[in-house]
C-alpha cells in the first residue's frame, strides 16, 4: 500500500459494554466489537476487519438493547490484547474514518493504554476524519445520526434493526463516499504549465460532412425514470435541475 498517490482509508466502528464519558473512561467500559472496512482510492475493497471481544466485565442493560451482544455470547471470544497486533497492522498507514470519532477513539485508546503501548493515542499514528463534524458543516441544524444520513443519501439501512460494528461501518463507508464525492472527478485543471499549453494546441474543431443526425426523444417511461432520479438528487440537496418553475 505504499504506492504513490494511493489513498487508503479505514471506516471504523465499535460496540461497547456501556457509555463512558467521552475521553474519560472513568467507568471502565470496554469494547465488545470492532468492525472496519477498507477504501482504496474511493473504492470499497472488501478487505474488512471484524472481531468480537471478551471485555472481562458485564455489559450494561442499556448497551445490550442497542447492539444485542450478550455476556454469554462473548465468553469464548478473544480479549483485546490477543487481536491488538492484527488491528494495528490493519490500520497501519491508513486514514481512520469514524462517526463521532471522539467516542470510538476514547475506547480504543483506553484499550491500548491498558496494554502499555509505546504510543499514547491512536490519533498520533493515524490521521482521523470525523464524519459527524463533516455532516454538521454540510447540514447545520439537522439530525446527523447515521440513520438520518442514510435517509438523506438514499442508502438502504432497513436491516439495521440493532447496531453492529461491521454493518454500521459498511453503511458509514457509503455515507462517507457520498458525503465527500461532490464533482471532484469533473473538475478541470487551471494549471498553465508547458504540458497544458502543448496539449491545448491539439484541440481543434472537427467539421462533419453529414450533420443531419437523427434526434431521438425520450419516451414516457424514460421521462418518468428521469424525474424519479431528480427527486432522489433533491433529497440529497444537491440537485439544481429539479426546481419548479415559478408562476409568472
Amino acid at each position: 500500500m505504499n504506492k504513490i498517490n494511493t489513498i487508503r482509508q479505514i471506516v471504523l466502528d465499535t460496540e461497547t459494554t456501556g457509555m463512558n464519558i467521552i475521553g474519560l473512561p472513568y467507568e471502565g467500559h470496554r469494547i465488545v466489537e470492532i468492525g472496519a472496512v477498507e477504501i482504496i482510492n474511493r473504492r470499497l475493497t472488501n478487505n474488512n476487519f471484524h472481531t468480537y471481544l471478551k471485555p472481562d466485565r458485564l455489559i450494561d442493560p442499556e448497551a445490550f438493547k442497542i447492539h444485542g451482544i450478550s455476556n454469554e455470547f462473548l465468553k469464548d471470544k478473544p480479549i483485546f490484547s490477543q487481536i491488538s497486533e492484527d488491528f494495528l497492522s490493519y490500520i497501519h498507514d491508513a486514514v481512520l474514518v469514524m462517526h463521532n470519532a471522539a467516542f470510538d477513539l476514547g475506547f480504543i485508546n483506553y484499550e491500548f493504554l491498558k496494554l502499555h503501548r509505546e504510543f499514547s493515542k491512536i490519533e498520533t499514528i493515524c490521521k482521523i476524519i470525523d464524519t459527524l463534524s463533516i455532516a454538521r458543516k454540510l447540514f447545520p441544524g439537522k439530525r446527523n445520526t447515521l440513520d438520518a444520513l442514510c435517509a438523506r443519501y438514499n442508502i438502504d439501512n432497513s436491516k439495521r434493526i440493532i447496531h453492529g460494528a461491521l454493518f454500521d461501518a459498511q453503511l458509514l463507508a457509503k455515507v462517507f463516499l457520498n458525503m465527500t464525492g461532490g464533482q471532484t472527478s469533473f473538475s478541470l485543471s487551471t494549471k498553465r504549465g508547458p504540458e497544458n499549453i502543448n496539449n491545448s494546441k491539439k484541440i481543434c474543431l472537427i467539421k462533419r460532412q453529414n450533420s443531419s443526425l437523427p434526434i431521438i426523444r425520450a419516451n414516457k417511461a424514460e421521462l418518468i425514470a428521469h424525474k424519479a432520479y431528480l427527486e432522489i438528487l433533491s433529497k440529497r440537496e444537491i440537485c439544481l435541475w429539479n426546481k419548479k418553475k415559478e408562476n409568472k
